[in-house]
């Protein structure tokens, strides 16, 4: 089966307001920055998030947040997103904190059909007991708290017991994939890739290179193509445009280019 899409707007069109939506990456790295642009041109809003964090000011993810098209972000790390920040802040987002681990596996359980799984992370902490700001008023009072989840213990630990995840769609970013669909991710660009690709019910992958079917030995394939419904192939532009977000030039690099 061919999964190849004509352009990136073609492949997210039936993503509608409100979808629950599974990302790919890590910070910058990853990130389907391109089905992400294509997502905003249509004006999808209301859509609920997985992802380890939000993109940043102006990149990634951060694109929608900006324009307030995300209701809700279900993630790990906030990072240094400014306007994600504040928008939590102020109410205007619902925002549910996990262990980086945690989710991790929440995507992998639900892509794999796990409903729940125990695990200690988080034992002890309000992760457990519950009362984590989910959403605070303008006044900065806590209109939606976290629940307090269920515990149990495995040979004398106590662990607190997570829900598998899944999503209505997810989108990822991928260095090589066929026309099936498997696909390949370079080093640290496998981050969550593969996990937000299994929980999506329908995924959409942006590939820098697309190979015919047989090209990819089996030992190689990170992700098999029964977890992808869409290719979308990048441009050589497109698939160059990887931003770093802090930059750090070693002592020794920049005498060098003094000499020079």
């Amino acid at each position: 089966m061919d999964k190849v899409s004509a352009s990136a707007a073609e492949a997210v069109v039936d993503i509608p307001d409100g979808a629950s939506l599974a990302v790919g990456g890590f910070g910058l790295s990853g990130i389907p920055g391109v089905l992400i642009q294509a997502l905003h041109a249509q004006g999808t809003t209301g859509l609920e998030v997985v992802s380890n964090n939000c993109g940043v000011d102006g990149r990634g993810l951060g694109v929608l947040l900006a324009d307030g098209r995300i209701a809700r972000v279900t993630g790990s790390y906030v990072g240094e997103n400014k306007e994600f920040a504040r928008q939590y802040l102020s109410g205007e987002l619902e925002v549910e904190l996990v262990p980086q681990g945690t989710l991790a596996e929440r995507l992998r359980a639900g892509g794999a059909g796990i409903p729940a799984f125990y695990t200690p992370a988080g034992m002890g902490t309000q992760v457990a007991r519950g009362g984590l700001p989910w959403r605070y008023r303008p006044d900065g009072t806590v209109a939606v708290a976290s629940p307090p989840k269920e515990t149990r213990d495995f040979a004398g630990r106590r662990h607190v017991l997570e829900h598998g995840i899944t999503t209505d769609f997810a989108l990822v970013r991928a260095w090589r994939g066929d026309r099936h669909g498997n696909l390949v991710f370079r080093k640290s660009a496998a981050n969550f890739n593969p996990l937000a690709a299994m929980a999506g019910s329908i995924t959409v992958a942006e590939v820098e290179e697309l190979v015919e079917p047989g090209a990819l030995s089996p030992d190689d394939i990170h992700l098999p193509g029964i977890f992808v419904q869409r290719i979308v192939v990048l441009t050589p532009t497109e698939a160059a445009d990887k931003q770093i977000e802090h930059l750090s030039i070693s002592a020794s690099s920049t005498r060098g280019a003094v000499r020079a």
